[in-house]
This record gives C-alpha cells, structure tokens and sequence, in this order.
C-alpha cells in the first residue's frame, strides 16, 4: 500500500494517462473512461478546512430518508472510492452537567451533502490519527459499525483466480494455496457488509472457506437473491 507518497503518485499516473489521452485526440471516440467524480467548492472547500483547521457545517441527506440532517464536524480526511468521494468527519464535544464527553467519527458521500460551509470553530487534530491506518483494516470506507478485523479465507475458481492474483482485495491478501482450477487466499479485514456484497457479485467464482459465520451469510444472501428470480405461478 502507497503511503507517504499516495497522493504525488495518483496525480502523477493522473497526469500521465491524460498526457497520452491528450496526444490521441484524434482517436477519442476509441478511448472509452470512467466518469470522473467532480465535486467541485465542496471538495476545495473541504481541502481549505483541513488546511486551516476549522469545522465545517453540511446539511447531510442518508439515502432513504428525505429529512437531511444539520452536523458540524471536524474535517479529518478525504477518501476517493469507486468513483466518489467521501469525508471523514470527527465529532467532539466536552462533557456538561447535562451531557457526557462525546467523541466518535462520521463518514460521508460528498454526494449526498446538499449544503455546505465554513465555520469560524478551530480544532486541533489528533497528533496520533493517520488516515491510512484508520481505514487500513476495511474493504471501503465501512469502519464504524464494529465489526472487528478477522481472518478470512476464501477460494477463486477458474479465471477469477488470476484477477485476483493481479488485483488483490486488500493489502493483507495473500495466497496459501492452490489446485487444479483454483487458488486459496488468506485475507485478514473486517468482514464488513460492503466485503459481503463484493463476494456476492462474484456469483460462483469465489466461495468463501471461513469464518463459518461469513460463508453462512452469503449463502444466505444467494438464496435470497435466487428468490427473487423464481418464476412466478400462474395466478399469483
């Protein structure tokens, strides 16, 4: 994993690509990208915080609900995942006589923000926080629901073996063993919602070994999707 140098080495691959991008204009329609999120004052915004150290204010709307809500929180850092962004904010607040001391982290899409400011309320960020480690343990961006690091097994079959191989799911993978038409990892990372959806969408070609616990999960999660897919009987 890219650490000190993460961000010079993205914006230089970013530059190279578009350098040679660039250069081919006249094969445009023949190069086909990914939409590249942009979100604009937001994102400076955010980045003018985190410099300057003070809070910001988001009215912030969850998927589902149609009410946002009101935070002012500490900007801690930015994450650029699967074509968006996300904000890791820190939530602190001194104990009163009416309420105890209150500390805990919040992440959120830049997408579902609908307003955004400035405040004037310094803060001082933890000496010891690190961006990389806070995350280091987690599929995506899923890190306060609790779910503790563990290792996790799984088996890829056919050509998925390889992908995998080329394109690890996480830095802790590694590969303990191998047969005829398949391969053996060993993963250790939270076994979060998000890392289940992924194994899910890899349909027959990933199966996973242990814990029981998570293997029992996504069998569960293909029967339910399986249901879906039942044909309907006449009349019903």
């Amino acid at each position: 994993m890219l650490r000190e140098d993460s961000v010079q080495n993205w914006m230089l691959s970013t530059l190279s690509v578009s350098n040679v991008v660039s250069e081919s204009m006249s094969l445009q329609n023949r190069i086909l990208l990914e939409e590249v999120p942009y979100e604009g004052e937001y994102l400076k915004m955010v980045i003018e915080a985190m410099k300057k150290s003070v809070r910001i204010a988001v009215d912030y709307r969850k998927y589902g609900t149609d009410k946002p809500n009101h935070l002012v929180f500490e900007p801690y850092c930015i994450k650029l995942l699967k074509q968006r962004w996300y904000i890791l904010g820190h939530f602190h607040r001194d104990a009163t006589e009416e309420k105890p001391e209150s500390d805990y982290f919040g992440v959120f899409s830049f997408d579902r923000i609908l307003e955004m400011s400035m405040t004037d309320i310094k803060f001082k960020i933890d000496p010891d926080f690190d961006a990389q480690e806070y995350f280091n343990e987690c599929y995506g961006v899923l890190v306060g629901d609790g779910t503790p690091a563990e290792r996790i097994v799984i088996r890829a079959f056919g050509y998925e073996r390889f992908y995998i191989r080329d394109l690890p799911i996480h830095h802790s993978q590694r590969e303990i063993g191998r047969g005829e038409n398949f391969a053996d990892f060993e993963l250790y990372m939270r076994p979060t919602i998000d890392l289940s959806a992924h194994f899910l969408s890899r349909a027959s070609q990933v199966k996973v070994l242990s814990p029981q616990w998570l293997a029992d999960e996504i069998y569960n999660m293909h029967l339910e999707a399986a249901q879906m897919y039942e044909p309907q009987k006449n009349g019903a």
